[in-house]
């Protein structure tokens, strides 16, 4: 299944668009909180920074989370990355941030060849991000491999005249 099939998304919609689908695709919607594959509380579309155990949200404020750790997750690339991106490259690097934090993003060699102009090697990094607690989990492969996708494609799609 190609990737615009998976997400229902094209890669001419806008970064947000492009990120909130690849986001809620892999977070799934869960209202209540629960443990995430490594013990972190977590709540609607993989939200950790305010859910306590037990707490019950509604749609409107999932989205609501959604759209504003999205908003997070894109002014960290757009602080950290010192090129230009491709919207549908920056809405990929924003994913992978909303899932590994701003630290990681910005200790890691995907940012030092990002900002050294290496934006194809950048986007490769990316599928060395598949453990969590020291374990490969293959919802993180799959995501990874979806994000690389959007990453290269928003490079390919700025080459073509």
């Amino acid at each position: 299944m190609g990737l615009k099939t998976k997400l229902g998304v094209s890669l001419a919609a806008g970064a947000i668009s492009i990120a909130t689908a690849v986001v809620s695709f892999y977070e799934g919607y869960e209202p209540t909180a629960y443990r995430d594959p490594v013990g972190i509380p977590t709540i609607c579309y993989g939200h950790t920074a305010t859910v306590r155990m037990g707490q019950t949200l509604s749609q409107i404020e999932c989205t609501a989370l959604l759209q504003q750790d999205l908003g997070h997750a894109f002014a960290v690339v757009d602080r950290r990355a010192q090129v230009e991106l491709p919207e549908p490259t920056r809405a990929a690097l924003a994913s992978f941030v909303y899932n590994v934090g701003e630290g990681n993003f910005a200790r890691s060699t995907l940012l030092r060849k990002l900002n050294r102009g290496d934006l194809r090697g950048a986007c490769h990094e990316l599928s060395r991000w598949v453990y969590a607690g020291g374990r490969k989990l293959n919802g993180l492969v799959n995501r990874r491999t979806t994000e690389k996708e959007i990453c290269l494609a928003g490079l390919e799609q700025e080459a073509t005249p």
